[in-house]
């Protein structure tokens, strides 16, 4: 019979396969775990008869007539147990007991030996020596996709004869036969009309060019997705939503794995080269993260602690931030200036209060163009960035917030010019002097745009302010940036990471929201009233074929142990993962174990009667300390627990006896009913 459990259905394990642990790919790589497929269905394992003990010398009974010796397989530690399955949650609080019990084992180790001091330096060294290794890799990545992608966009347009591997810029650099004027125009630049037809002037040249763009543009495209495609399905898309679930606890093998990076690296320059709407600074937090993930390998302190990795993972997303941004781009946001057509001239006549720049036939022209700019790059940036490539938003948002920056930024200066006797112009436009500049309302309007798509607001003025330098834009930038956000917010709550993150069915709290609702614990925890039991283990009183028919019939990843099951009383709680481990490697390492050995989770085992199959202590696997809430718990105080502690499930008492279990899963769940969303889109615990 099914029971309900809280608990996630544990994707990395299948009924009777143990070598599904294994992962395939690089991303928080398990240590090797040696095993072949678990048959729980094994009959031809009873005790040998009381005339074969004699003659099997290694069997080693748990009667009075033997020796009694209660078999504990995890007084050295075994290849596997502690770690997790995939889309699964870890558990913080036994992360962090880890690390500060490893902490304490090398303090106390270096006060014995020089070896063990100098050991005990290099493991406090290595986080630093680590960060450098991450920032020299995503720096080398970043610039080799940024010249990289100069190149192959130039080469839509072009190749050079001096050597193809240089873009149009490098090419003329050398040139002799060019001028500043037309320093992009050098003989050893050609066109593919020229290559092709000898001439780069008429119709012809003109259809030549513009196919061959075209050809290089939709190759570009088509080799960046048919890479993600049939590599590494986890390489497309912008990675923030991902990246951002994982620092908060969940496990996504190969999201940051060697072959995530190399198909990343390969067809962000493809993507960005093919001129579609889309930016590559959100994809290098994801390239930053990966060289960090990757890196985590070669340090003992990092490889085995899940928590110790998110911290790394952390400083990597802040190295990607850096390398995306730390490139001189601020012009981008003001290259829309006026190439427009200013009738610039002085009126006297006015009193010389304010500088005439009347528009021109130019403007008009370049105003309307904008208008259909913005337009077309809304709806081309929102099928863009829902493309199965990779795709950042951080550029395509501030190039839209820029063109409607810029055409409000020329509609105010028009607006100044003719009505310059207003107050709101009289009073503080100086003589001679430009009141308004369109370009500063395009660089507010970027950050606006971008605050509202990604409800960001202290670090993209930051942003913005390290992109332009200057100092005095910091107040319309915090003001803009606010704005943004509370009319984004009015709108909706959710910031585009965030809605991406609900979109998978990612397990994600946000540390932001509120929880008002008064419900209790036992409205949340399962079983609810009319389910089956919970599925429990004893501490004392299951053989080894009572719990693998227990994991056969279930998909729960953990498992409740308590003192019997008429007492409900709590004892610990114990992983579906470290169990099948613990079980499948006693068979293989220990004989005896058999399907009639008793399982304990005591610290002590009873006499057992002679010639009775050794029993298997299984106490080191056990958490003795699972986080606990009564039935009567405010849901307010649990969201706010599992937020804190990072917790992946606690367990439900009444004056000291098991009622159920509350999970991750649950509670987003219960957030998602509460809000009138659909519960059933949160798919992993």
């Amino acid at each position: 019979m099914a029971m309900w459990q809280g608990a996630m259905d544990n994707r990395g394990f299948q009924q009777g396969s143990f070598n599904s642990f294994r992962s395939s790919s690089s991303d928080e790589d398990l240590m090797d775990i040696p095993g072949t497929a678990m048959d729980f269905s094994m009959r031809d394992d009873v005790p040998p008869l009381d005339g074969e003990i004699e003659e099997e010398k290694s069997y080693n009974g748990g009667g009075i007539g033997s020796s009694n010796r209660m078999m504990d397989f995890l007084e050295e530690p075994i290849p596997g147990v502690g770690t997790y399955d995939d889309f699964n949650t870890i558990d913080w609080v036994r992360e962090k007991s880890r690390d500060r019990d490893r902490h304490r084992e090398i303090t106390n180790k270096s006060k014995e030996s020089t070896w063990a001091l100098i050991h005990s330096v290099s493991d406090a060294f290595s986080g630093w020596l680590l960060m450098l290794l991450i920032g020299l890799l995503s720096g080398s990545l970043a610039g080799l996709i940024d010249i990289s992608a100069h190149w192959m966009t130039d080469l839509k347009e072009g190749i050079c004869t001096e050597g193809f591997w240089f873009n149009h810029e490098h090419c003329c650099w050398n040139s002799e036969h060019v001028t500043f004027e037309d320093r992009d125009k050098c003989p050893e630049w050609n066109s593919w009309s020229q290559l092709l037809i000898s001439t780069d002037e008429g119709a012809f040249a003109y259809i030549v060019n513009y196919f061959m763009y075209v050809l290089w543009a939709l190759l570009f495209a088509f080799l960046a997705v048919s890479l993600v495609k049939v590599f590494a399905p986890y390489a497309c898309g912008s990675g923030i939503p991902e990246i951002k679930t994982i620092l908060s606890g969940f496990i996504i093998r190969g999201y940051l794995g060697k072959w995530t990076l190399i198909i990343k690296t390969i067809t962000l320059v493809l993507a960005v080269s093919s001129g579609l709407s889309l930016g590559k600074e959100g994809p290098l937090v994801h390239v930053a993260c990966c060289c960090g993930n990757i890196l985590c390998h070669c340090f003992n302190k990092y490889r085995k602690n899940e928590a110790k990795r998110r911290e790394v993972l952390s400083a990597a997303a802040a190295a990607g931030v850096s390398v995306a941004f730390g490139a001189p781009i601020g012009g981008v946001l003001f290259s829309l200036e006026e190439l427009c057509d200013y009738e610039n001239r002085f009126n006297t006549s006015k009193g010389g209060e304010l500088p005439d720049r009347p528009a021109g036939v130019g403007v008009y022209s370049a105003m309307w163009q904008l208008a259909l700019t913005l337009i077309l790059k809304i709806v081309i940036t929102i099928f863009t960035f829902g493309m199965k490539i990779p795709s950042g938003l951080f550029i395509p948002s501030m190039a839209v917030g820029a063109i409607a920056g810029r055409l409000l930024g020329v509609g105010m200066e028009q607006l100044a010019y003719y009505h310059h006797d207003w107050a709101i112009f009289n009073s503080w436009c100086s003589q001679g002097a430009d009141c308004i500049t369109p370009g500063l309302y395009a660089m507010v309007g970027a950050a606006a745009c971008l605050g509202g798509v990604t409800r960001m607001t202290v670090s993209l003025v930051v942003i913005m302010f390290e992109l332009t330098g200057g100092l005095e834009y910091i107040v319309p930038l915090m003001a803009a940036a606010m704005t943004s956000k509370w009319v984004a917010d009015a709108l909706g709550r959710e910031g585009i990471y965030d809605a991406h993150i609900r979109l998978n069915g990612y397990p994600f709290l946000e540390a932001k929201e509120e929880f008002a609702h008064k419900t209790l614990a036992m409205d949340v925890m399962k079983p609810r009233r009319n389910d089956p039991l919970l599925t429990v283990l004893t501490q004392d009183s299951m053989t080894v074929e009572d719990v693998e028919t227990i994991i056969s019939e279930t998909t729960y990843s953990g498992f409740p142990v308590v003192v019997s099951r008429e007492s409900q009383r709590l004892v610990g709680f114990v992983l579906r993962r470290d169990l099948i481990i613990s079980i499948e490697n006693a068979r293989k390492k220990q004989d005896g174990v058999v399907s009639t050995s008793i399982i304990y989770f005591t610290e002590h085992s009873p006499p057992m009667p002679p010639y009775t199959p050794p029993t298997l202590k299984l106490r080191n696997i056990l958490d003795l300390s699972p986080f606990t809430v009564t039935d009567l718990t405010p849901m307010e105080i649990v969201v706010d627990i599992f937020r804190k502690l990072g917790l992946r499930q606690c367990l439900v008492t009444h004056n000291g006896r098991l009622l159920g279990i509350i999970t991750k899963k649950d509670v987003l769940k219960h957030i998602a009913q509460m809000a009138n969303q659909d519960p059933d889109s949160i798919l992993f615990n």
